[in-house]
């Protein structure tokens, strides 16, 4: 039998630092999504199968912040992630993913002055997962920020999904999860603020999918009493799968440079 020879994997990159955390997780989401691929392809799962990743962790101004000021301004997160950019591409990898579902307010501006960059969609990706599994609506548990750039409202309506979200009290607990929580290392905090803004949720809408649009939420969320039996969307994973992909040369789920 003639041996297939298959193109080594093409190096990709990680942009984090929006919390730490959650960048240093997605390593670990991406790793895993290469071990699927490489049971999917019926390749040996090995350490030289794996592809040339790099993360890029920049202490990154607050991206919710900025976006209710001016979201270029030169204190803010644009300099930053321009400057993570410029560093991956330097470092010659094909494709991005941003490791913060707020910072993709800025994906058009870092798809356009990196032409020759892949850089992945978040919630476009979520939104086609979404739309292959039948659903018709979907609970959106973000930050402020990813509500106010109405992120996953546009993605998922173009998908045919319409957006449930909480309300300004809900909101406020869920930013109180993310940052006295989370990004404190008060997992209990995080757990049973993000469980309180579920449960009221459900109760209104029944059990529909729950996307977990930021990147700490799936760092608690699944722990929490109220979420067990919800049908939980971690985002982050479904883009490491499409990272993976990219990695391995197989075609995205996405159409990235939708409007």
């Amino acid at each position: 039998m003639t041996e297939v020879k298959r193109q080594p994997p093409h190096a990709v990159g990680i942009l984090g630092g929006m919390g730490p955390a959650a960048g240093a997780d997605f390593v670990r989401l991406f790793v895993q999504a290469c071990t699927r691929q490489l049971h999917e392809q019926g390749r040996p799962v090995h350490d030289q199968a794996y592809p040339e990743h790099w993360l890029v962790q920049l202490p990154m101004p607050d991206r919710t912040q900025a976006l209710r000021g001016d979201p270029q301004s030169p204190l803010g997160p644009a300099p930053h992630l321009l400057q993570g950019m410029g560093r991956l591409a330097a470092l010659g990898v094909r494709s991005v993913a941003l490791a913060c579902n707020t910072a993709h307010a800025w994906h058009g501006q870092l798809q356009a002055l990196f032409p020759q960059l892949h850089v992945l969609h978040i919630a476009r990706q979520t939104a086609a997962h979404l739309q292959a599994a039948g659903a018709r609506q979907a609970i959106v548990l973000a930050t402020q920020g990813t509500y106010d750039s109405g992120l996953y409202d546009a993605a998922l309506a173009r998908h045919g999904i319409a957006p449930l979200l909480p309300d300004a009290a809900g909101r406020t607990q869920l930013m109180r999860g993310i940052y006295e929580g989370v990004k404190q290392g008060d997992m209990a905090l995080a757990t049973q603020c993000f469980g309180a803004v579920l449960v009221p949720l459900l109760q209104r809408h029944g059990n529909v999918p729950v996307i977990m649009g930021c990147t700490e939420i799936p760092l608690a969320l699944p722990q929490a009493p109220q979420a067990l039996g919800t049908q939980l969307i971690d985002p982050a994973w479904l883009l490491a799968m499409a990272l993976a992909r990219d990695a391995y040369g197989l075609q995205a789920q996405e159409s990235e440079h939708a409007a």
